[in-house]
C-alpha cells in the first residue's frame, strides 16, 4: 500500500457521492488505489445502516484487504510513513464499525477473525478516539455471534483489550464502554464447553477484573464486584479448575483488597451482600482456609492483617443475617399477604442462603485453626478464634430464634427453614453443647422441617447428625433424643438414605453410629421393637452388601447385632416385611464381620467386634438359623 488514503479523500469530499455501484466497482479494483477510495466512499455508506448496501459493500471488498489495511495501521507491513498508517488504521476501523452495525456482517468468519488486530490496536493506541472505536466493533461483533464472542478467549485477546484499562480516564467514553464489553462477554461466553486454552483466556478476565475491582474507587469497582461474582459463582465450573492450578496470584490478593474496601465503607447493603458472596466463591474455590491465608502484596497500603479481614467478614455477615431474620420474620408473620412481599421474601431467603452459606465455610475455618489442620500460611491467632467463636454463638442463637419463632407459627416448610437448620447443624457438629437448652427445646421443631420440594423431613434430621452422633455418647444426650422418638427419624432417615442413588457413606456412618451409641447409652429408656426396626435391619443389609468395605460391614453388623438383641428370629419371622432371604442376608453379614481382620491401630473397629462377639454370645440360642450359619463358618 503506497497510496495515501488522504490525497483520495479529497474527490469524494469536494463532490457528490457516487452511486453505490460505482462505490462497489472502486472496491472490486485490482489496485490498492482504487480500493481505498471506494472505502472513502462506502464509510457514509455504511453509516447510512442500509444492511443491504453494507452487505454488498462488504461482499465487495473482502475481508482479507480489511485485515491488511489494519495490519499496514498497525506496522506490521513494510512502505508507508507513520502519518499515513494511522490514517490506514482510522480508515479500517471506520469501515469495519460501520459493516459490524450489520449482524449478520458481523457473524462473518472474516469480521470475527480480526478481533486480535483490534485488540492489539487498543493495546498499543493512546488515541481515545481509536480506543473507542475498537471497543464500538468489538462489542458489536462479540453480541452478534457465538463465535464472534469465543475469538475473544484466544491466547492473549483478553489481556490485550483489558490489561491497560484501570489507566483509562475513569467517568470516560472509553472505559465505558470496556467495562460494556466485560459485560457482554461475561454473559455471554458459556464455559462448560470451552477448550483450556480459551479458559486461558477467562483467567486473564478474572485477573483484569480483580485489579479493576482492587485499584478503582468509581462505579466501576461494583461493576467489577458484580461480573467477579458471576464468573466465580457459578457451579463445578471448568474455569474454577484452572484457577486453582495457578500459581499464587495477585488476584486473589486484589480482590481481598476490593472486598475489604466494600466491607469498610459506607455502602448499600446490596453490595455488601455481593462481596460476601465474591468471599464465599473465593472459599468455595480455593478452600475455606483462604480467608485466613496470609497473602502479600506489591500494594500493602491497602491490605488489612489477616486477623482483622477474617473479622471484618465474620462481622459483616453476622450483621446482615441480624438484618435479614428479622426482616423475613416480619414480612412472613406480620406483614399483610401481597405478592410484592412474597418476592421480597424469597429474594431475602436467597440472600440469607448465600450468608449462611459464607458462614458454614468460616465456622470450619475457625475448626481448621483450632485443631491445626489449617494451610501453614495461615496465622490466625487464638484471641482471633475466640473473638469469631463469641460471634458465631451469637449469630446460631439468632437463628434458633428464627426458628423458634417458625415453630410459634406453626410454619415447618420452607427452603430458608432449612437453610437454617442446616447453618445450625454445621456449629453443633464443631460444638454440639452450644445453645444446649435452645437445641433442646427446639430439636424435635428441627426434625420436622421440610425444604420446598420435600415431602417429608430428611436433610433437616441429616443436618444434625454430626451433632447427634456426639451428644449420644452421654445418658442426656440420649434422653434428649428419646423424649420425643426422635430415634426412630434417625432410623427413618438412615433407611432413606440406603434407598438413594450413590449411598452417602459419611452420612450413613453419622447414622449409625447416633443409634449404636442410643442404644448403648440408653441407660433405662425402653424400646420397643417396632416396624422401624424391621426397615432399618434389611436397610443395614442392603448398605452393607454394595461393598465389600471393612468399614461397612462392620458398623452395620455391630448395628444389627444390637438389634436383634431386643428380639428373636421367631419373632422377626412372624412380620410380614422380613422373610427367610432376608435373614439369611443377615446371617452372612454377621459371619463376614466375624471373619474381619481388625487392624490393631483401628479402635473403632476393635470396639465394634467386641460388640458384635458379645451380642451374639447373648442372642445366638435365639436365632437358631444365625447360629447355624455363623458355627458353619467361624468359631465365637
Amino acid at each position: 500500500m503506497d497510496s495515501s488514503p488522504t490525497t483520495a479523500a479529497a474527490a469524494p469530499m469536494a463532490a457528490p457521492a457516487p452511486p453505490l455501484d460505482d462505490c462497489l466497482r472502486l472496491l472490486r479494483g485490482e489496485r490498492d488505489e482504487q480500493k481505498l477510495a471506494g472505502l472513502l466512499v462506502a464509510a457514509n455508506a455504511c453509516r447510512a445502516g442500509d444492511a443491504g448496501a453494507v452487505r454488498k459493500v462488504y461482499d465487495a471488498v473482502g475481508p482479507r484487504f480489511l485485515r491488511r489495511l489494519l495490519n499496514t495501521g498497525l506496522g506490521k507491513v513494510e512502505g508507508g510513513k507513520e502519518e499515513e498508517r494511522e490514517a490506514y488504521l482510522r480508515l479500517a476501523l471506520t469501515v469495519l464499525a460501520g459493516l459490524a452495525r450489520v449482524p449478520e456482517v458481523a457473524a462473518d468468519e472474516g469480521v470475527v477473525s480480526t478481533v486480535p488486530l483490534v485488540a492489539e490496536v487498543v493495546s498499543k493506541s493512546a488515541d481515545p478516539a481509536i480506543i473507542e472505536e475498537c471497543f464500538e466493533l468489538l462489542s458489536l461483533i462479540a453480541i452478534a455471534s457465538e463465535d464472534g464472542s469465543y475469538k475473544f478467549c484466544e491466547a492473549g485477546v483478553i489481556d490485550m483489550i483489558f490489561l491497560q484499562i484501570s489507566s483509562l480516564p475513569d467517568g470516560s467514553k472509553c472505559i465505558e464502554l470496556a467495562i460494556n464489553l466485560m459485560r457482554l462477554l461475561v454473559h455471554k461466553l458459556k464455559f462448560d464447553n470451552m477448550s483450556v486454552e480459551n479458559l486461558q483466556g477467562m483467567t486473564s478476565m478474572v485477573t483484569c477484573l480483580a485489579r479493576l475491582f482492587a485499584v478503582l474507587h468509581t462505579a466501576v469497582k461494583f461493576d467489577a464486584l458484580h461480573m467477579l461474582t458471576i464468573l466465580l459463582s457459578q457451579k463445578e465450573s471448568p474455569l474454577h479448575d484452572l484457577l486453582r492450578s495457578m500459581p499464587a496470584s495477585i488476584w486473589e490478593s486484589n480482590i481481598r483488597v476490593g472486598i475489604t474496601a466494600i466491607l469498610q465503607n459506607r455502602v448499600v447493603s446490596s453490595e455488601k451482600l455481593h462481596a460476601l458472596l465474591l468471599a464465599e466463591c473465593m472459599m468455595s474455590i480455593l478452600g475455606e482456609d483462604w480467608l485466613s491465608e496470609d497473602c502479600k502484596i506489591q500494594d500493602t497500603q491497602n491490605a488489612l492483617p489477616v486477623d482483622k479481614f477474617v473479622l471484618l467478614v465474620l462481622e459483616s455477615a453476622r450483621i446482615e443475617v441480624a438484618v435479614l431474620l428479622n426482616e423475613l420474620a416480619y414480612l412472613k408473620y406480620e406483614s399483610s399477604k401481597t405478592s410484592q412481599t412474597d418476592e421480597a421474601v424469597c429474594q431475602k431467603q436467597r440472600n440469607l442462603a448465600i450468608l449462611f452459606s459464607l458462614i458454614e465455610r468460616i465456622i470450619k475455618m475457625i475448626s481448621n485453626a483450632s485443631s491445626g489442620e489449617g494451610a501453614p500460611s495461615q496465622t490466625i491467632r487464638e484471641s482471633t478464634i475466640m473473638q469469631a467463636i463469641t460471634g458465631l454463638n451469637e449469630t446460631i442463637s439468632l437463628v434458633l430464634d428464627f426458628l423458634q419463632d417458625a415453630k410459634d407459627h406453626g410454619q415447618r416448610k420452607g427452603d430458608d427453614l432449612l437453610a437454617a437448620a442446616r447453618i445450625v447443624g454445621s456449629y453443633l457438629a464443631e460444638a454440639p453443647y452450644a445453645c444446649k437448652e435452645k437445641i433442646r427445646n427446639l430439636l424435635e421443631f428441627i426434625f420436622s422441617i421440610e425444604g420446598q420440594d420435600e415431602s417429608s423431613p430428611f436433610y433437616s434430621i441429616c443436618f444434625m447428625l454430626p451433632m447427634l452422633s456426639q451428644i449420644t455418647m452421654e445418658a442426656d444426650g440420649c434422653i434428649t433424643l428419646a423424649s420425643f422418638g426422635g430415634y426412630k427419624a434417625v432410623i427413618d432417615c438412615l433407611v432413606k438414605m440406603t434407598e438413594q442413588d450413590g449411598i452417602d457413606n459419611g452420612s450413613m456412618f453419622l447414622a449409625c453410629d447416633t443409634i449404636i451409641n442410643f442404644m448403648s447409652n440408653r441407660k433405662g429408656v425402653n424400646i420397643p421393637v417396632d416396624s422401624c426396626f424391621i426397615r432399618l435391619l434389611k436397610a443395614l443389609v442392603t448398605w452393607a452388601g454394595t461393598t465389600n468395605a471393612s468399614s461397612v460391614t462392620m458398623t452395620a453388623s455391630c448395628l444389627c447385632a444390637m438389634l436383634i438383641d431386643l428380639t428373636s428370629e421367631e419373632f422377626l419371622l412372624s412380620c410380614s416385611d422380613f422373610d427367610t432371604k432376608t435373614l439369611g442376608s443377615l446371617s452372612e453379614l454377621i459371619v463376614r464381620s466375624l471373619q474381619q481382620d481388625v487392624p490393631d491401630d483401628d479402635e473403632e473397629q476393635f470396639n465394634q467386634k467386641q460388640i458384635i462377639v458379645s451380642g451374639y454370645r447373648r442372642w445366638a440360642d435365639r436365632f437358631p438359623h444365625v447360629k447355624n450359619v455363623v458355627e458353619q463358618h467361624v468359631s465365637v
